[in-house]
């Protein structure tokens, strides 16, 4: 147990401070402070001395060096049980320090907020981080708070044990004081990559914070959690039973499909991160039908996302079937009445939910493979027409259509598309012929009426022949494809023979 006699605060967030005050001020701690922080105790009406009067030297360079001292650091780093420290301290007259209260300058907030990189550098806070290290360092005699979040925990400590804190107490907010300078720094690091364009820099830092802990994993044996590189997640859950890690991954899946296509029209049925059907409709009831029709069996459990605000009368459709997550760019009142009748049914609005830009990653035996994220916007340059027979206006854009959710399939992706509505759809598979057929299947089972001028598009390009004719024979009209096959123009020969329109991408897809 360690004694608190004096304490060090200098806080850029001041909320709360005043009932830690009261609390240091019962156990009669005395307290030193600077600039803001300083004003801000005595406005208070709690005694405090100024860390230029404690330390004899003027705060400079406008208040770039204020607590940067070593009257300062001797009184946090000295080990109190050493016989040496102890004598410097009696030569130097540098009095103990036994609690550092520091929270840093809000540069993650600033970098919201503003652009102009001098503005941004003068946010990049030092003095306070190199306190809580010194602090968190000597975790054996000092106290190191760093969020407004801990003030409770400190109070009820002081409290329960007279104004002493006892080793675990000091090494739990230690453990969190390095985890709070590790995230500013990594804050900082990334500003600087970005604003020198360097995307893969030779030290990269990956930084989040916890969302929550997740019941498990894939599979109930492992554990699992979920951080966001914000305080939180641009998705907000209203109703249902806790995310699970695989609802989460299903959810992501969902998104960047949803992102990707037009505002307000847009439906899609997600199953094991998969889409089993997608449409777009400006009819909410017509566009969930199409997607639900493309494959309704593995609709069963999954998970629909809408680009748009959910109504009474399509809820009463969601209704029907038995879905784990509903997603929206929110819900009427009169819809969340009729949703919130299952209890278990998670809810997510994501209207708030932005595309991102930056990076994904993933990890695996102690490596990290990072990649810029596949969601350029589509448009007719992107593609060109290769067939003698060239398409309407609506079969390219059925083409786009289905190229787009091809490429949010797994690998190998065959897509079959018509009116902007998916209508079979092969994911997965080693062989793209098995897509192809799987594909194929799924479309004569569900919608064997409305293959007439359907699409298909395949995530990368065909090796052989035998695709392509496969699709061909069961009615495709056009197929879209990236290009750089050996067999391109073997496929192509193919195409004109058999009057089908073919298409070629600039861009490969593939998902794994």
């Amino acid at each position: 147990m360690k004694k608190i006699k004096r304490a060090l605060i200098s806080v850029s967030n001041k909320d709360n401070l005043k009932k830690i005050l009261s609390v240091l001020s019962q156990y009669k701690i005395q307290l030193i402070s600077s600039g803001g922080t300083y004003k801000k105790i005595r406005k208070l009406k709690f005694n405090c001395t100024e860390i230029s009067q404690y330390t004899g030297s003027a705060e400079i360079l406008e208040g770039r060096v204020k607590t940067l001292h070593p009257k300062i650091y001797g009184g946090i780093l000295s080990k109190r049980n050493n016989k040496l420290h102890k004598k410097d301290l009696l030569k130097y007259n540098f009095p103990e320090i036994d609690l550092i209260i520091v929270n840093f300058y809000p540069f993650e907030e600033i970098l919201n907020q503003k652009n102009i990189h001098s503005k941004i550098i003068e946010n990049i806070d030092i003095g306070g981080p190199t306190l809580v290290r010194a602090a968190a360092k000597n975790y054996n005699d000092v106290t190191v708070i760093t969020n407004t979040n801990q003030y409770q925990n400190l109070i009820n400590e002081l409290k329960k044990n007279k104004g002493t804190t006892s080793l675990n107490f000091r090494q739990k907010m230690s453990e969190e004081a390095f985890s709070e300078t590790a995230y500013y720094d990594s804050i900082i690091s990334n500003y600087f990559n970005n604003f020198n364009n360097n995307q893969f820099p030779k030290k990269k830092i990956i930084c989040g914070n916890l969302v929550e802990e997740l019941r498990y994993g894939e599979n109930p044996h492992q554990k699992s959690a979920i951080y966001s590189s914000q305080e939180k997640l641009n998705i907000k859950q209203i109703h249902g039973k806790k995310l699970s890690y695989n609802n989460y991954n299903d959810i992501f899946s969902a998104l960047s499909i949803s992102k990707s296509l037009p505002k307000n029209n847009g439906t899609v049925i997600i199953k094991h991160t998969n889409p089993s059907g997608v449409s777009i409709d400006s009819n909410k009831i017509n566009s969930f039908k199409s997607a639900l029709a493309c494959d309704p069996i593995s609709a069963y459990g999954g998970i629909v996302s809408c680009n748009y605000k959910i109504n009474k009368q399509l809820a009463l459709h969601l209704n029907k079937i038995f879905l784990e997550v509903i997603i929206a760019n929110g819900y009427e009142k009169n819809a969340l009445k009729i949703l919130k009748k299952k209890k278990n049914v998670r809810l997510i609005d994501a209207s708030n939910l932005i595309s991102s830009k930056k990076n994904n990653y993933i990890s695996n035996f102690n490596s990290i493979l990072v990649q810029s994220p596949d969601n350029i916007k589509f448009d007719k340059n992107n593609f060109k027409i290769v067939s003698k027979r060239k398409p309407t206006s609506k079969q390219f854009d059925d083409l786009i259509f289905a190229f787009n959710i091809c490429r949010s399939v797994k690998s190998n992706a065959i897509v079959i598309a018509n009116n902007k509505s998916t209508l079979g759809i092969g994911s997965g598979q080693p062989s793209r012929l098995d897509s192809c057929n799987i594909a194929i299947n799924k479309m004569n089972k569900f919608n064997p009426n409305k293959f007439e001028n359907a699409v298909a598009a395949s995530d990368a390009f065909f090796p052989f022949l035998d695709g392509v004719e496969k699709l061909v024979q069961s009615g495709i009209s056009a197929i879209i494809q990236p290009s750089g096959s050996i067999r391109d123009k073997e496929i192509i020969k193919f195409a004109n023979q058999t009057n089908t329109i073919l298409v070629f991408s600039k861009t490969r897809h593939f998902k794994h």
